[in-house]
């Protein structure tokens, strides 16, 4: 299950990515906003993070205008390793390298086909397990570091 979540600068290109997912039949739990009614990005970004950090989603993507501060939002919950993509070979190298477990696009710098492919490629990719890179993995997530 993967949980998706926006504000109201994300919402359209959400609703893209959802309609993607139903295409794709990926299982999907929308975490808000409902409109394009201003609302606050850390609400969602939260919510996306917490539904990942605690096992009720596998993965997790945010949206925002930028992509800046939901990310940033999402981050703050522990275990959470959000990325922002704004290009497929970003969104291959976090899933490699950094395991990441939330992808955060920006809707008013990427356009809907290629959030759509970032979005492909994130899922699409599996960590590489490599040593070196579960190593550094570990030290993300250590705050004494």
């Amino acid at each position: 299950m993967l949980a998706i979540g926006s504000d109201h600068g994300g919402y359209e290109l959400k609703q893209r990515v959802i309609q993607y997912l139903q295409e794709k039949e990926i299982a999907y739990r929308d975490m808000g906003c409902d409109s394009k009614a201003s609302c606050d990005y850390p609400v969602f970004g939260h919510a996306v993070a917490k539904a990942v950090a605690e096992g009720t989603c596998e993965k997790g993507i945010v949206i925002c205008t930028t992509g800046i501060g939901i990310s940033i939002a999402a981050n703050k919950v522990p275990g959470i390793r959000c990325a922002l993509c704004c290009d497929t070979l970003s969104a291959k190298m976090t899933r490699l390298h950094n395991d990441a477990n939330v992808l955060a696009m920006g809707a008013g710098i990427v356009g809907e086909n290629l959030a759509l492919d970032i979005v492909e490629t994130f899922l699409n990719t599996e960590f590489s397990g490599e040593e070196r890179h579960r190593n550094r993995v570990e030290l993300i997530e250590r705050p004494d570091v």
